[in-house]
């Protein structure tokens, strides 16, 4: 199993289109992949389980990783996690 830490911190937290990024990417892989806040963990594969989580501006996120493609699936994520947690501007997305 890999894990990786993720503080947002970007004003808009993670909404809707960085979590269609999430899952879009997520969804690629077979392994099993899930997205923990506060003690409450949800399958990253799931656009409603990563808005339910509501994910503000400093929230630290955990990312787990478990599966026969968890190496590249935690190399892609933690791309998409850069990039979605550090933006200041959504335009792009």
């Amino acid at each position: 199993m890999l894990l990786k830490s993720f503080i947002v911190q970007n004003s808009y937290g993670i909404h809707a289109r960085p979590a269609r990024l999430i899952v879009e990417t997520a969804s690629k892989f077979q392994s099993d992949i899930s997205l923990e806040k506060n003690g409450e963990m949800i399958n990253a594969k799931s656009i409603m389980g990563i808005l339910m989580l509501e994910a503000r501006k400093d929230s630290e996120l955990i990312l787990r990783i478990q599966g026969v493609d968890e190496e590249p699936a935690m190399n892609a994520l933690t791309e998409v996690f850069e990039r979605i947690t550090t933006l200041r501007e959504w335009e792009n997305i």
